[in-house]
């Protein structure tokens, strides 16, 4: 069976055409620095400021919190969704929840800066649940289906490491990956291109 391609996702920005008019102009459109494994998906050359607060203990007093130049990832989406850390909602001040992507009722808030304004999101921040991309062929293949968790052995020299709680991603126009945000992957020493297996 084949090792599965785990690579890092760091902190980014999911928009929708309103918003991100609303950043960086009337009638913007996203451009592309980078495709990604995902068909269709690329890291754009927009850039915006995640900004939080945390409240100062003496004065009472809300203190902002900022992130700057985080990437929108495209194409434009139907919701605004910001993916960031642990690490990340604790610097900003963010209650953000462990959630797959698009499950962001009831998540973080935020606002997000750009150069020509900025929009207060209520919710939208969460913290990307850890996951694999397959079609259905590669779910057949590794006999499993879509919303399954697994776990993940992580093959790195030094900081091998099992991750449980994988959910299994499956539709036709994803490839074979798994996705880890920055934290998971400095605790797997993660560097260069790794690969992980399934263990069940």
């Amino acid at each position: 069976m084949r090792d599965i391609l785990v690579e890092t996702s760091a902190r980014h920005v999911h928009v929708t055409q309103e918003t991100l008019e609303v950043l960086f102009g009337k009638g913007f459109e996203l451009s592309v620095r980078a495709m990604l494994s995902q068909p269709g998906q690329f890291v754009s050359n927009s850039r915006v400021d995640i900004v939080g607060y945390k409240i100062n203990k003496a004065t009472g007093e809300k203190v902002e919190t900022r992130i700057k130049n985080v990437s929108i990832l495209g194409p434009v989406r139907k919701a605004n969704q910001v993916e960031i850390s642990l690490t990340d909602a604790r610097t900003l001040g963010i209650n953000a929840p462990v959630r797959e992507s698009g499950d962001i009722a009831g998540s973080g808030p935020c606002k997000l800066v750009g150069p020509a304004g900025e929009v207060e999101l209520s919710e939208g921040v969460i913290v990307a649940k850890r996951h694999i991309h397959m079609t259905p062929e590669d779910a057949k293949e590794f006999g499993v289906s879509n919303g399954e968790i697994v776990n993940l052995e992580v093959l790195t020299e030094g900081r091998h490491l099992i991750f449980g709680d994988v959910v299994i991603r499956v539709r036709d126009d994803f490839a074979l990956a798994c996705h880890i945000d920055t934290d998971e992957s400095n605790a797997a020493g993660c560097a260069g291109t790794v690969y992980g297996r399934i263990v069940k």
